[in-house]
């Protein structure tokens, strides 16, 4: 089997099993705004605290387009260059916690697909990923504690981009990526209704908001790379997103049910379309908040790597006109990222368990959220392995990120995730001169 043969079943392997799951995120805070945020990233970026900055000629980073530009492989003796295919995913475990109760929720996703086509100093890069989630399922009790309102909500936006990189020089590289974001978001919400004697009316009311996304938004990066003394090398990069406008068509349907007591179940009596059209709710615009991002680091290249990023989103641009939501406020968010990598002796024969690629990272971030007045956080650490397979460097990826996100302060929600990682990283030849006697 070749490495393309590879890199594709792999693909369609975990497509066909993240397609199996019901969601893709069990997160209760995707239910604002547009989702949760998917980190734009790889196996190897998350298991590093999430830095985003680093790039090398046998990896795809696909945060910075800059990092796509051509790269010199002295291996090949300058006959050809490496293209580089990555596919990932995930699978993620939460324990959501309230003051007074918990419940554990599990999902599978798929994170990315890329390919990086060297062509001299320039290189492009393709792919596609999923920018947030939705996937929720929450419910509230009246002052009798009995079931008053039950949310449920699904979809999120994915993301195909292409990009381009160019070497300016051996040290500095530039990039621009192109991206169309597309998806749906659907939200509903059933209200229940009792008689005097606590007994669950015949009928409830639900309420359904679907929202078709779509819209495209641009990426600017830079990346230098400079040889500071015999052993060490210093990296820096930074991207800048730029804030975008998504087109929302949006529906809005009005149900009366009928839920079966005995098992939750409902049946849908009638429905009524809603007419958002006179209240100029038809056709919306969300913004894509901007985003920049700034990383520096030194290390040793082949043997290791220390650095820290951080990054800047100005969540505070964020609304959507067609559901207003009271107890939340957005407000511009913050990330820190530290994390690295040791390599023992990446061309050592003998022994494989040198050339395997040991990382490890710790990364704190404001949301941006501010629900019932209290911030939303995340904290997570993270490990991972670069397993060398096949030539040119391949290699196969596992990460595991350990954290919590959110508060059980104010009636809200904490979680506390494990998120395993699994992707491959496969390179070939491109561009191979033909010889001849």
């Amino acid at each position: 089997m070749t490495l393309k043969h590879l890199c594709l079943f792999s693909m369609l392997a975990l497509l066909s099993f993240s397609t199996q799951a019901q969601t893709t995120t069990a997160s209760p805070y995707s239910y604002y705004g547009i989702g949760s945020l998917k980190f734009k990233g790889t196996v190897e970026n998350r298991s590093m605290g999430r830095i985003s900055f680093l790039a090398d000629s046998i990896h795809f980073n696909l945060s910075n387009p800059a990092t796509y530009g051509g790269y010199k492989f002295s291996g090949l003796e300058n006959e050809g260059q490496i293209i580089t295919y990555t596919v990932g995913g995930s699978r993620s475990t939460a324990n959501l916690s309230s003051a007074s109760a918990s419940e554990a929720a599990q999902n599978t996703s798929f994170d990315y697909f890329a390919v990086r086509i060297p062509t001299g100093k320039f290189g492009f890069g393709f792919g596609m990923m999923p920018y947030t989630a939705v996937g929720y399922n929450l419910e509230t009790l009246n002052a009798s504690d009995e079931l008053a309102e039950r949310f449920n909500g699904e979809g999120g936006l994915n993301k195909v981009f292409l990009g381009v990189g160019y070497r300016f020089s051996d040290a500095l590289r530039g990039g621009v990526e192109f991206q169309y974001n597309f998806g749906n978001i659907i939200n509903e919400e059933l209200a229940f209704d009792y008689d005097g004697d606590g007994e669950l009316l015949q009928y409830q009311s639900q309420e359904l908001n679907r929202s078709d996304l779509s819209g495209l938004s641009f990426t600017f990066g830079l990346h230098y790379d400079k040889k500071i003394s015999e052993k060490l090398n210093l990296y820096a990069g930074a991207t800048y997103t730029k804030s975008a406008k998504l087109n929302s068509i949006n529906v809005r349907s009005y149900a009366t049910l009928r839920v079966l007591q005995a098992s939750g179940q409902s049946i849908v009596v009638n429905t009524l379309d809603a007419d958002l059209s006179g209240l100029g709710l038809a056709e919306t615009n969300l913004t894509l908040p901007s985003r920049s991002t700034f990383g520096i680091g030194i290390g040793s290249p082949r043997k290791w790597f220390l650095g820290t990023e951080i990054s800047h989103t100005q969540t505070s641009q964020f609304s959507n006109p067609l559901i207003s939501i009271g107890n939340v406020k957005y407000e511009d968010a913050t990330s820190y990222s530290l994390g690295g990598y040791f390599i023992p002796k990446y061309d050592s024969f003998r022994r494989y368990y040198k050339r395997i690629t040991y990382r490890a990272g710790i990364y704190s971030e404001n949301t941006g959220m501010k629900i019932n007045g209290s911030a939303i956080d995340e904290f997570g650490i993270s490990f991972g392995l670069g397993l060398p397979v096949g030539q040119f460097f391949s290699n196969a990826n596992i990460g595991i990120e350990i954290g919590q996100r959110g508060t059980i302060d104010n009636n809200l929600i904490e979680e506390d995730f494990v998120n395993i990682q699994i992707g491959l990283s496969l390179n070939d030849r491109w561009f191979v001169k033909r010889k001849y006697n």
